[in-house]
């Protein structure tokens, strides 16, 4: 299910306004499809920072291979302020993940601005006969192994998220990887996966059709969207913590000037009104500090993070 038809067509018709058209366009990688929420996000930021800076956002999807894709044309674009890239958690996983992976996930780019966050939702086919967390963990570990998960792909932040419970709550399972997250929600609701750890906004409207069954946020504060349900911490995995999270990123040696400038585009479609209620309504909050100072921090905190969980539980894209 794709969020939304008029999201994914906005930035091209940004190119018809005289103004930016005749501006060089800025290239926005997105290493995901189109479709999941870090290209949605993507797509509704750029409709402001246009205008901020007097210049077309053109989005490029460029999906696959847990983002490395995407984050490898990045890594080798000019460092002229022309190209950038909205990445999310996989980015900061990518080199523990992918040895062949050329480049780092810190020193190859440069933060620009941390943009906006969402909860996870735990959530598995009706036909499973669990409706609690603690019901599931024991259901995955009288599974064996065999129970099947869905992602968007190998060191994508919905695998990673699983990986994390794996981990922590001491369950198996066995990983399927898809192209984007449409087509895993789509054999999820069809029951040939048993369950996913993804976008609320995906699966909020199949949890209120009863096509799926929410068991737990995965964040560390219960979801605004999905109030009634606990967080993973509170519902038995105690300090479990993986939200979804976006970030802007330039290729390394992107001159200062270039960076702030966009960064502060950024802040400043995370103060409008009306930006911040599309992206409310896309399930996802802005952070308070955008600067590229504080992206640069959360990314070296979430490399940490995971890129020890991956090389801890020897997992390889």
């Amino acid at each position: 299910m794709l969020l939304s038809r008029r999201l994914l067509l906005a930035t091209p018709a940004l190119l018809a306004t005289p103004a930016l058209a005749q501006a060089r366009p800025l290239r926005v990688v997105v290493p995901f499809g189109a479709g999941g929420l870090t290209d949605v996000v993507a797509r509704i930021l750029a409709e402001h920072m246009s205008g901020t800076l007097g210049r077309p956002m053109v989005i490029d999807n460029q999906g696959g291979a847990g983002s490395t894709i995407g984050a490898s044309t990045v890594a080798r674009a000019a460092p002229d302020g022309n190209t950038i890239m909205v990445g999310s958690v996989g980015h900061a996983a990518m080199k523990a993940l992918y040895a062949s992976f050329q480049f780092d996930p810190v020193t190859s780019f440069a933060p620009v601005s941390l943009v906006t966050r969402q909860p996870f939702v735990a959530a598995v086919h009706p036909a499973i006969p669990v409706t609690d967390l603690a019901g599931f963990i024991a259901w995955l570990k009288s599974r064996g192994g065999e129970a099947n998960f869905g992602t968007a792909g190998i060191g994508a932040s919905s695998h990673l998220a699983a990986e994390l419970l794996r981990k922590m709550a001491g369950v198996a399972f066995t990983v399927v990887p898809y192209r984007g997250t449409p087509a895993a929600v789509a054999d999820l609701t069809a029951g040939r996966i048993d369950f996913m750890i993804d976008s609320q906004t995906l699966l909020a409207p199949l949890m209120a059709d009863n096509r799926v069954r929410g068991l737990a946020v995965t964040s560390a504060e219960r979801s605004s969207l999905l109030p009634s349900l606990p967080t993973i911490a509170e519902a038995g995995v105690p300090g479990y913590d993986a939200a979804a999270w976006q970030a802007i990123y330039a290729p390394a040696g992107t001159p200062a000037p270039a960076i702030q400038a966009i960064s502060d585009a950024a802040a400043a479609a995370l103060r409008d009104p009306a930006t911040l209620r599309r992206l409310n309504e896309a399930g996802v909050d802005a952070y308070a500090d955008n600067s590229p100072e504080a992206a640069a921090r959360h990314l070296s905190a979430e490399v940490a993070k995971w890129g020890g969980l991956v090389r801890e539980l020897g997992l390889r894209g």
